[in-house]
């Protein structure tokens, strides 16, 4: 990493990648901020739900400056490769450079946010940056449900000026942001014998782009979940066929990029299936030619199993699987911005509890229409008979047209580099929008350096923008205000 500028930034990522840290599971990055804090004398604090804060004093003649809070999550989205062998709770991320980008090899780079959190531990460990009192926040398990920001109380933080550094596109300042929530439905079945004489065969499709459910759902890319169940449902339909097993999709924020189910039909009409599913795919890879190009159907011959979900089941699980919504809503009446929409994120058969477990996310700006998507989706697995749980979810983050922090990010960022920056609203859940709940006054932008890919193994980081980056936060803190 030392080759690559900033170093001083590039070098704590390194580090951060060498820690495990899947959501939930953040004790091994928890326990090396702390020590990071005591080997520089820098007060650090963690609360009960495993938020850690550490604060670094002014330099001399900026004491009197506005405290900014620059906060990151320590979590990252654990996303790999079928084929990769790789623990996440053990292994480090192996990064590859590969011209201006960088990614890791065969799973999620951790990117998202690891570089935030490198630049905040730059910024500690700096002895030569002009700054009033800052407060370097690291929440945990942003990424399976914004757990840390949940659990966060109301004076843990004691900042004036928010600066959240989880943000996907460089020269992108982001103000506001969707509210979102889960809506988890299961199939309870009671397991059938398969006849004699039946091929069993496993389905995949594989090699989808995938991304991020809120910022990518309007790309027009591939649900492997979907176009797995419209295959399902057109045999269903056709043949006198059972449903052994289905394992699809991955994280309740990506946009699933695999899907597999087993089943058997009678062997008679083994060559038959083989065709359709050639048809099909072929269907399939025309349609998505654009965004899809390395989209991959496989069909396997399986070893036979003794039982299958039972047929009443397996019909009202994959009609409602096919008409459940997914993908866009209603765009924003008043931005070109994503305002409402849902992703069918993954569908498991669980044999020790003999149930299917469908996990979807809905997303709005707006509450109510939030509330209205998810009824939506709670409907249709409702009339096909199963239970349906919506989560409580968490809030959105509502521009300020006063943003005093606003103002001087815009116009540090012109000055440094002679344009001007985008001033949006995001379809994603960020943090800020539980801390504006929390904080009213808090003063918040969002922002970060180029990234793609995000919540896939196709995850990559657009190294010259770190730079950029950093060199726009150092310029910003030495703008900050003085306090009233």
């Amino acid at each position: 990493m030392n080759s690559l500028k900033p170093s001083e930034v590039f070098n704590f990522f390194a580090e951060v990648n060498r820690i495990p840290r899947p959501s939930k599971k953040e004790e091994r990055m928890i326990a090396y901020l702390q020590e990071f804090a005591a080997r520089r004398g820098l007060e650090c604090k963690v609360d009960e739900t495993g938020n850690v804060l550490i604060r670094k004093e002014a330099t001399s003649g900026m004491e009197n400056r506005k405290t900014v809070i620059l906060q990151s999550h320590m979590d990252m989205v654990c996303e790999k490769n079928r084929e990769v062998e790789f623990d996440f709770e053990k292994d480090a991320i192996r990064t590859v450079v590969e011209g201006d980008w960088m990614r890791a090899e065969g799973t999620t780079l951790g990117a998202d946010d690891g570089i935030g959190v490198a630049m905040e531990l730059a910024l500690l460990d700096a002895s030569d940056i002009e700054h009033g009192p800052i407060e370097c926040v690291f929440t945990r398990d942003e990424e399976t449900g914004l757990s840390g920001a949940f659990g966060m109380k109301p004076g843990f933080m004691s900042g004036d000026i928010l600066l959240n550094l989880d943000s996907e596109d460089e020269g992108q300042f982001f103000v506001s942001c969707a509210g979102g929530a889960g809506t988890t439905a299961e199939f309870d079945f009671t397991p059938v014998k398969v006849p004699q004489d039946y091929f069993f065969f496993e389905l995949k499709v594989k090699g989808l782009t995938g991304g991020h459910s809120g910022d990518d759902i309007n790309k027009k890319r591939a649900n492997a979940n979907k176009i797995l169940v419209r295959f399902l449902y057109d045999s269903l339909a056709k043949y006198d066929m059972y449903l052994c097993d289905i394992q699809a999709g991955g994280l309740h924020n990506a946009i699933p990029r695999e899907a597999m189910a087993v089943c058997a039909i009678p062997m008679k009409d083994k060559e038959s299936i083989r065709v359709d599913w050639n048809l099909f795919s072929a269907d399939v890879e025309e349609e998505y030619r654009v965004t899809e190009k390395s989209m991959i159907f496989e069909l396997q011959s399986e070893s036979p199993v003794e039982e299958a979900v039972e047929r009443e089941v397996a019909h009202k699980l994959i009609g409602a699987l096919l008409a459940v919504h997914n993908g866009v809503l209603s765009m924003s009446q008043d931005i070109d911005l994503v305002e409402t929409s849902s992703n069918l994120a993954s569908i498991r058969l669980v044999e020790e509890g003999c149930k299917i477990v469908v996990k979807t996310s809905q997303r709005s700006s707006i509450l109510s229409a939030r509330h209205h998507v998810s009824n939506m989706v709670k409907a249709v697995f409702e009339l096909a008979g199963a239970c349906v749980t919506v989560g409580e979810g968490y809030p959105g983050w509502k521009m300020n047209p006063d943003s005093e922090i606003l103002r001087i990010a815009v116009r540090t960022y012109k000055e440094l580099f002679g344009r001007e920056p985008l001033v949006l609203g995001i379809h994603a859940g960020l943090e800020c929008g539980l801390f504006s709940e929390k904080y009213p006054g808090l003063d918040m932008v969002s922002f970060g350096p180029t990234l793609r890919g995000v919540h896939s193994p196709d995850e990559r980081l657009l190294i010259p923008t770190v730079s950029m980056v950093w060199e726009h936060i150092k310029v910003m803190l030495k703008n900050i205000p003085v306090k009233a």
